[in-house]
């Protein structure tokens, strides 16, 4: 075994390292702090108001053992939790304060080497950043979805649903007793959105990079084989210390372009493109929108999936899971990044078969011929702007319409619903003030609802901008993470409401059909500067002074790169 990081605390007969051995033996073996058994954190990120992991105690029990029989010593370590559902105004706001949170416990704390246990959407991200910037032996447990719910004898897609029966209601094809009674057939198990949202596409992401044991994600929170798999990682955290190997060895460039092309075929979140970029800047690997373009375009929709499809996560276990879908695109992966395993990813993509056809379907019959998340340019987005084709209306892909403006998400939803709103079918709903500077922290409101004259009409989407983010379980024709926001001087904050717009997914296009010189005339109202967040301490504070934007992965520009797990001085 490589000489362990952990010794520098514990070897010697020196006050320091009787400190150290002493108020940590509390029953463990005599052994146990003799400097040859590698000690392991375990970053829980379970919280009774993070609901999606509320179950990651149980799961860490069983890392535990895993890690006890390997020879190795696990030690809980609960780390900042952000619960999507519960976080105001935004759990975006604290991805990056929660991992520069965990960064500095990774570091400061005897440890060799770090399991990760994450689910909801921004718990993955922000661990496999700390992970990143710290480079200690690291490996991925993804919590997993919930079963299906069912409400009225159909399936519910966690959130996806939200959005569609919301619309109802609010159209009135729905009954609000009917709505509030779905409330109760949501949620009906332990584990995060049972879609293809940001928890699970996170999960994917994470294995597809190679950070866990191939074949775990997408494993159903309650199902016996979590726990199996997680005891696995505990053993196996344990040979990757002995092994040396690290977060940097298997996150390359090649990984991350894996991973894009794993989200395309799987319908992944739009959300991914931000963390992904997050994550990459924090090892010094360069990724931008454009790989992103490249790496994704003409991947096929493999899985048939909500939000962009029809079946949940439980099903996609059942069919085959996620390595059976890899399995289909196993000639668009880069052969040669490794996994937390030490053998390469496409190795694991041999005899996968697919056991449900209308879940997974064949390379040679896809959901979608071309599934990538696109990237989109024009004088409204000089740095870019991103859409899901997959989840979008098919003919609002190209399309002209005058635009409706509103200054911020209060004044949306205080106007959206008036009778006389100048709005039609063809109008683009553009939405400002909800980038990470501005909200701050980016909201995900960018699949703004409907107007009510309108859905009472049959409309069910229309072409919608902003600066915003969108939730991965969310659908319709949305561009997001307009670049730069309007906070930061983007020329989102110089529309106004009748302009032109004109959308071309097929060419990569947004453009507000206004001249250079009418922009350069123009400048930003007061209702929208009025509405930019302007917080005056704490964390909101540092946030809105160092965050950067969308297309960069809004980390704060003094996160990038890492420092290592070096720590210089003594504590006593």
């Amino acid at each position: 075994m490589n000489h362990l990081r952990s010794a520098a605390w514990y070897e010697g007969s020196d006050r320091n390292a009787y400190i150290h051995r002493a108020w940590m033996r509390r029953g463990n073996p005599t052994d146990s702090l003799d400097g040859t058994k590698p000690q392991i954190a375990i970053a829980n990120t379970a919280s009774d108001l993070t609901p999606c992991n509320m179950h990651l105690n149980e799961v860490a029990e069983s890392v535990k053992n895993g890690i006890w029989e390997a020879g190795g010593v696990p030690y809980n370590l609960p780390v900042v939790s952000l619960g999507e559902t519960q976080v105001k105004p935004t759990a975006m706001l604290w991805r990056n304060m929660a991992a520069m949170a965990m960064e500095e416990m990774f570091r400061a704390n005897p440890i060799d080497g770090v399991v990760l246990l994450g689910g909801c959407d921004k718990t993955i991200p922000a661990l496999l950043m700390a992970a990143a910037s710290v480079n200690l032996p690291a490996i991925v447990v993804p919590g997993g979805p919930m079963l299906t719910g069912h409400f009225r004898g159909e399936a519910l897609g966690c959130g996806t649903d939200v959005w569609r029966l919301s619309e109802e209601e609010r159209a009135g094809t729905l009954s609000t007793a009917d709505f509030t009674k779905s409330e109760s057939s949501m949620i009906r198990s332990k584990g995060h959105c049972n879609t293809m949202g940001t928890a699970s596409t996170m999960a994917v992401v994470a294995e597809a990079l190679g950070m866990t044991i191939p074949g775990f994600a997408g494993t159903p929170a309650p199902d016996a084989r979590l726990l199996t798999k997680s005891h696995e990682t505990g053993r196996l955290i344990v040979e990757l210390i002995e092994q040396g190997r690290r977060p940097s060895d298997i996150m390359t460039r090649e990984s991350f372009l894996n991973a894009i092309v794993a989200v395309a075929a799987v319908g992944g979140s739009t959300n991914s493109v931000m963390h992904l970029l997050a994550i990459a800047g924090r090892l010094g690997i360069e990724l931008d929108l454009d790989d992103f373009d490249e790496a994704g375009r003409d991947v096929p929709l493999l899985v048939n999936l909500q939000p962009s499809g029809q079946f949940l996560m439980d099903d996609l276990y059942r069919a085959g899971g996620v390595l059976a879908a890899l399995a289909q695109v196993k000639d668009l992966l880069h052969p040669e990044p490794i996994t937390v395993t030490g053998r390469p990813l496409v190795d694991y993509l041999v005899d996968q078969p697919i056991y449900d056809d209308s879940v997974i379907l064949s390379r040679k019959a896809p959901f979608l011929e071309d599934a990538g998340i696109a990237v989109l340019r024009g004088n409204l987005a000089p740095r870019g702007a991103i859409i899901k084709p997959a989840a979008a209306t098919p003919e609002l892909l190209t399309h002209r319409g005058p635009a409706v403006v509103f200054d911020s998400i209060e004044d949306f939803t205080a106007r959206i619903d008036d009778p006389e709103l100048e709005v039609t079918a063809d109008s683009v709903l553009v939405l400002r003030g909800c980038g990470p500077r501005g909200y701050p922290g980016m909201p995900e409101v960018g699949n703004m609802p409907l107007p009510r004259k309108l859905l009472e009409r049959g409309v069910r989407d229309m072409v919608r901008i902003s600066d915003a983010r969108m939730s991965g379980t969310a659908y319709g024709t949305v561009i997001l993470h307009v670049a730069p926001e309007a906070a930061a001087g983007g020329p989102l904050g110089l529309v106004r409401t009748g302009d032109m717009i004109e959308l071309d997914v097929a060419a990569r296009r947004l453009h507000l059909d206004v001249s250079d010189s009418e922009l350069a005339a123009r400048v930003q109202s007061a209702a929208s500067e009025a509405g930019y967040a302007a917080p005056t301490r704490g964390w909101s504070k540092l946030y809105v002074d160092h965050v950067m934007q969308a297309d960069t992965g809004a980390d704060l520009d003094f996160l990038v790169g890492s420092s290592g797990d070096k720590v210089g001085r003594e504590s006593h």
